[in-house]
């Protein structure tokens, strides 16, 4: 029972009746959010949507006008994202795939069949330089089609005459694609036949504005996300079962691999003489920093003040730029384009440049104070170069000489994102990688989810109580917790 289940935590009889205890509350945690996207399957599975029928000459020459070959992995999603659509019932599929494995790829082909059934599709993503980003990636791999021209980008930062343009542009159906950022969810965008929404890196977006650009489609479109963030699969079942899940590994052929190295402090002139090499090669490199400005309370290395060391020391002869998150939107897409058309050959920044950002002719990445990134976060970094036709470098800059942890030691070894998903769950746990900042209602305190015996017992629960749902009467506690789960999580 929950009120002595409390007690048992707080002041246990013994170590067995802790154990008992924090069980109970982890079988409950488990319960709660398995039970709420079975229920939210099965609402999906009611819901109506338009068919997408599958337009054979299109995702031919699609592929054909590729300029490189697809994977077996992209070819196979991409296929079975068509026959998702070609139902009545809404698609609402996750692909997961490590940086640099082809998601955008897949899901401009997705907006090609929608495209082609005379639909709109909007693809809303967490920051303007993402969205800009897949706006010309989209323009560019769509250039072959009539449809190019009827790709739109909404952000915040678009004129206010403009984005009046595109919104009566949108409700009179004379644009078909529009890529934006939050800046898609505002009250007076009137969507004619959305067919498909794609969601990037969705685990970064809050729920209920999912559930926002949901309700402005006369149907319920067919959901797309991508995430480039691993997610372990126990994980992934467990907090996205809601959602039909592909996984992309594979990497474009003949991708160069990406080095590797753990950097003492007292190896960074040495480091940075490596770099300088490069960068009289031609290539450009990223800095990132902990921190912008210098904390009193953190000894960690701030953007601001290594701007300075690098611009007048180590990298005294290039030019260097400085990007990070309190600059205004327009300052922050100036630097950024002036690194890509190779204005900048160093960029000392925050993790503003985690997620999204390619510039191929960018092969270094130096983190500064490594060890107090995440693993997810390090291996995001450390995609963002080797994404050209040259071989990438990743520099972890240790805080201080000690010898390196075991997490550290990890990231170096291997370039694998799922694996190392895996091990930051086992020593971290879902709490600390995904948190309730990002999933809403998601707040695993005792679960394991290692723990693969106790996730069984608890879908089987699941199912045996899904056929009757009268305990809800019964356990209004419980019922309280799912009604709260299934208002903040994906399809309510």
């Amino acid at each position: 029972p929950l009120a002595a289940a409390y007690k048992q935590l707080h002041a246990p009889d013994s170590h067995t009746q802790l154990e008992a205890a924090r069980r109970r509350f982890a079988f409950e945690e488990l319960f709660i959010v398995m039970f709420a996207a079975d229920i939210m399957r099965q609402t999906s599975a009611k819901t109506q949507s338009v068919p997408i029928e599958f337009n054979k000459l299109a995702a031919k020459a699609f592929v054909d006008a590729l300029p490189f070959t697809m994977t077996n992995e992209q070819r196979a999603v991409s296929w079975k994202i068509m026959q998702d659509m070609q139902s009545s019932t809404p698609m609402n599929r996750l692909i997961e795939g490590d940086v640099g494995t082809g998601k955008t790829v897949v899901a401009a082909m997705a907006s090609l069949m929608v495209l082609t059934n005379n639909k709109q599709v909007a693809l809303i993503a967490p920051t303007e330089l993402l969205a800009k980003q897949h706006y010309q990636t989209f323009k560019d791999v769509l250039a072959h089609t009539n449809y190019a021209k009827d790709i739109v980008l909404l952000v915040g930062s678009t004129k206010k005459s403009e984005k009046q343009a595109i919104k009566t542009a949108i409700k009179n159906h004379a644009v078909r694609l529009i890529i934006g950022t939050h800046a898609l969810l505002e009250e007076d965008i009137d969507w004619h036949s959305l067919g498909l929404i794609i969601i990037d890196e969705q685990h970064r977006f809050g729920v209920k504005q999912r559930q926002k650009l949901h309700t402005k489609a006369t149907v319920m479109p067919h959901v797309l996300c991508m995430t480039a963030t691993p997610i372990p699969r126990s994980l992934a079942l467990t907090v996205y079962g809601e959602l039909n899940i592909s996984i992309i590994t594979q990497k474009p052929l003949l991708k160069p691999p990406i080095t590797t190295k753990i950097v003492s402090p007292n190896s960074v002139a040495q480091m940075y003489h490596t770099i300088t090499a490069s960068l009289q090669a031609g290539r450009q490199a990223y800095i990132v920093c902990p921190l912008i400005a210098q904390s009193t309370v953190l000894n960690a290395p701030n953007a601001e003040q290594t701007y300075e060391q690098v611009r007048t020391k180590y990298l005294a002869n290039f030019r260097i730029g400085l990007l990070h998150g309190k600059m205004t939107a327009s300052e922050k897409d100036e630097v950024m384009k002036r690194f890509k058309d190779h204005q900048i050959d160093a960029l000392v920044t925050t993790t503003v440049i985690e997620v999204g950002v390619d510039v191929p002719n960018a092969t270094d990445m130096v983190i500064l104070g490594a060890d107090r990134f995440g693993l997810a976060q390090l291996h995001q970094l450390r995609g963002r170069v080797g994404r050209g036709e040259h071989a990438g470098s990743c520099y972890l800059v240790l805080t201080d000489s000690q010898k390196p942890s075991k997490r550290m030691q990890a990231i170096a070894s291997t370039t694998n994102g799922f694996e190392l998903a895996e091990y930051d769950l086992e020593i971290r746990g879902a709490g600390a990688l995904y948190g309730t900042q990002q999933h809403g209602a998601l707040d695993l305190r005792y679960v394991q989810l290692t723990d693969h015996k106790l996730i069984a017992e608890v879908r089987q629960a699941v199912q045996q109580y899904n056929k009757n749902t009268s305990f809800m009467v019964k356990y209004p506690y419980i019922a309280g917790k799912i009604h709260k789960t299934l208002q903040l999580t994906y399809l309510n």
